[in-house]
């Protein structure tokens, strides 16, 4: 099983590494975000598997400054923290996009377009060099109208955006009934726990576990 795990953990396969470096970021650089970069993660989202290709999302980018300070404050961040775990002044994000689910195609597979589209969105943003933070605790109403969206668009989250200032670790989960919360130390290191890929894969049918 160790051998195992030092492969998947050293791949040298590019996209695969791209993964295993990506973490939420809640701490922000104040640079700006090129267009073209933002118009890029779209893109790689747009082309995410959709449920029957009813492809019902849409999407808002916010750059300018004005606007993304006007965002800020109708979001919330890293709960498991509390206070903490939003941006402090001056490490705010410095850009966003705005998942939007069109009512008028969309069905009950919806959830599935956005978790699959919001990735492609995370990764191609840190192919960038650019962190991310994707958040679903919005307050809808203020944000529908200062984005002056219409009523048949709903908003279902929101990817907040900027080049990380802060350090995190991922570790592995000594037992299956460890706590998840992750957190920070005295250091302000962010720790986030994960259930061992041993504890969760099965090969061939339920049961029989990685050696």
């Amino acid at each position: 099983m160790g051998s195992v795990l030092v492969v998947l953990m050293n791949s040298n396969h590019p996209f695969y590494d791209l993964i295993l470096k990506r973490r939420s970021v809640r701490k922000f650089l104040q640079d700006p975000i090129p267009q073209e970069a933002l118009i890029r993660m779209v893109n790689a989202g747009r082309l995410a598997p959709s449920a029957a290709n009813l492809q019902p999302l849409e999407f808002v980018i916010v750059s300018s400054p004005e606007l993304v300070r006007k965002v800020f404050p109708l979001l919330s961040f890293a709960a498991y923290l509390g206070p903490e775990g939003c941006p402090p002044s001056g490490k705010e994000p410095t850009a966003y996009v705005v998942i939007l689910i069109n009512k008028k195609i969309a069905n009950q597979d919806h959830p599935r377009d956005v978790g699959a589209t919001s990735e492609n969105i995370i990764l191609t943003a840190l192919e960038q060099g650019i962190g991310s933070c994707w958040l679903r605790t919005v307050v809808r109403e203020p944000l529908k109208k200062l984005l002056n969206l219409p009523d048949h668009l709903i908003i279902d989250s929101v990817i907040a955006l900027g080049k990380s200032a802060e350090e995190h670790d991922c570790f592995d989960l000594s037992s299956p009934n460890d706590s998840i919360r992750y957190f920070r130390d005295e250091k302000s290191i962010h720790h986030v726990p994960k259930r061992r890929l041993q504890d969760i894969l099965h090969l061939e049918g339920y049961g029989k576990r990685l050696e």
